[in-house]
């Protein structure tokens, strides 16, 4: 099955925001086998299939050696809009407190595919989306593992297309962002039964 889409960060785009893209996964038995995330704005071209590491314009790329999560840039997915963002964003508001307090910076580029591409090129040490649509993340899955980062879901099993949640990394710092997030999924289920 094909995963595309046409327009990685729509919001970015429809504000001149320059951080956007073409996204384009073949996925085989709920796994990504071959990734393209084009950002022509940036004139770079992301490419990888499985079993043949990942390029960028043609040039091979690898995610970073980063080891402690005080060192690390990590991105995070869009807050929630519209109808129920205030309860959906519980968990991503947990999950942002638990990072400013454990790493470098936190950045929020607006763009599923530039996350995973960013990982994928070592210029973020990881990213987590707590949410997973196969069109936003296929590409981005396969390249990222292409370049030896670690694709999890919330509780460090292989990501798939039927995972929960996106998280990638350099490998040394996932065991370290799954307990992070276990931490802010627990302060919100707390702060959810002290509010009853």
């Amino acid at each position: 099955m094909w995963a595309l889409d046409p327009l990685d960060g729509t919001a970015n785009f429809l504000h001149g925001i320059p951080l956007c893209g073409l996204s384009l996964g073949l996925i085989d038995k709920d796994m990504p086998t071959l990734g393209v995330i084009d950002l022509p704005f940036l004139d770079i071209r992301y490419t990888a299939a499985e079993g043949t590491g990942a390029q960028a314009n043609g040039s091979d790329i690898r995610v970073s050696d980063a080891r402690q999560l005080e060192t690390a840039i990590v991105a995070i997915g869009d807050y929630a809009v519209g109808k129920d963002a205030h309860e959906q964003n519980r968990p991503r508001i947990a999950l942002t407190q638990e990072l400013a307090a454990r790493v470098q910076r936190i950045r929020m580029f607006g763009s599923a595919a530039i996350d995973l591409a960013w990982v994928a090129d070592g210029k973020l040490d990881a990213n987590i989306m707590l949410s997973n649509n196969p069109w936003d993340t296929a590409a981005g899955v396969i390249i990222a593992r292409e370049t030896g980062a670690a694709v999890v879901d919330l509780d460090g099993s292989p990501h798939s297309m039927s995972a929960h949640a996106t998280i990638a990394a350099s490998p040394e710092l996932i065991a370290d962002l799954i307990e992070l997030i276990t931490e802010a999924r627990k302060a919100t289920r707390h702060n959810q039964r002290t509010a009853e």
